[in-house]
């Protein structure tokens, strides 16, 4: 797994350059959000099965068709699978949101992820939507922590959804 440090590195070793002003710059900026990066992280864990169930609870209330009969996420096996999507979704944003740098979501959910939900006809839309509602619920919880300047915490759901939405699955 890849973080802003290594990547960061990793860039500019590859190029052959030494770390310029602006690598310095990134550097300083992720070390500066580290201690809320973590704490966020932290606030997610510990309220991990709650977001779900509450992104859950509103996403099934915004679009009931998913839940009748026909309905993607119709039967208590496609519910359940449905949440486990978005607890999956939730554990690797996490794992970027620590490690500043969106590369985990690549490699560890998004790669294989179209092939499969085109195999079994999921719904982009919803699932788009549902990590956004997730997104939502963890800045308010965030905040409620009393987790200053968390603006990083957009990246890596922005990320999930801005890819989901531009790929046709």
């Amino acid at each position: 797994m890849r973080d802003a440090v290594t990547n960061l590195i990793r860039n500019y070793d590859v190029s052959g350059r030494y770390l310029d002003r602006n690598a310095v710059d990134a550097l300083k900026a992720y070390f500066e959000t580290g201690t809320a990066r973590v704490a966020a992280a932290a606030v997610i864990n510990a309220n991990a099965a709650e977001i779900v169930r509450q992104a859950g609870s509103q996403l099934f209330d915004e679009l009931p068709e998913l839940i009748r009969p026909g309905g993607n996420a119709y039967t208590t096996r496609r519910y359940a699978a449905c949440l486990r999507d978005m607890d999956y979704y939730l554990r690797y944003a996490s794992y970027a949101l620590v490690a500043g740098d969106n590369y985990v979501l690549d490699e560890r959910v998004l790669q294989g992820l179209r092939e499969t939900y085109n195999s079994l006809g999921v719904p982009i839309g919803p699932t788009v939507r549902g990590i956004q509602i997730m997104k939502d619920i963890v800045k308010e919880q965030v905040e409620a922590a009393g987790i200053q300047n968390a603006s990083f915490l957009d990246q890596p759901f922005d990320h999930l959804t801005r890819d989901f939405s531009e790929q046709n699955v």
